[in-house]
């Protein structure tokens, strides 16, 4: 494997759980579900996003290693029949799902070869994108929700 995909894998690994021990450390998880900025997701909408997510790229990345380069559609939590569901997790719930959902994603990531992260799919906006730079775009996706987390808990009013 590449130095670039190996240090892609290193920061999936450890990105989301790092921050939610760091950024979270000591926000009750009622908090998450406060709105702060009406019209907005509040922080549980977010991680929930996120959680959803996973799900939505593990598809992905099947469709990319058993299909010749697959369209995708922009993802939009709104437009997803079973965002309401992940939605509605409780914050404790949501943190166990995210997990356990990160776990299924790395176990999925390192069974890969270096032929399967040149594989490609269809970005509606940015093109064709091989499976290494799917990842790339998956783990900035997270990183801007994550930072919006962030703000919303921890932003004074």
């Amino acid at each position: 494997m590449t130095n670039s995909n190996t240090a892609r894998l290193q920061r999936c690994e450890t990105q989301l759980q790092d921050f939610l021990a760091v950024a979270l450390k000591g926000v009750p998880v009622d908090d998450l579900s406060v709105k702060t900025v009406p019209g907005k997701w509040s922080a549980h909408e977010q991680l929930a996003h996120l959680a959803r997510y996973h799900q939505i790229f593990l598809q992905r990345i099947e469709r990319i290693l058993t299909e010749q380069s697959p369209a995708f559609p922009r993802y939009r939590a709104e437009e997803d029949p079973e965002w309401p569901a992940w939605s509605s997790l409780t914050a404790q719930q949501l943190l166990v799902r995210i997990s356990s959902m990160r776990t299924k994603l790395m176990a999925r990531l390192r069974s890969l070869s270096e032929e399967d992260f040149q594989r490609t799919g269809v970005h509606p906006k940015l093109g064709e994108m091989s499976l290494s730079l799917w990842l790339e775009f998956f783990l900035v996706h997270e990183a801007h929700h994550l930072y919006v987390v962030l703000q919303l808990v921890r932003s004074k009013p």
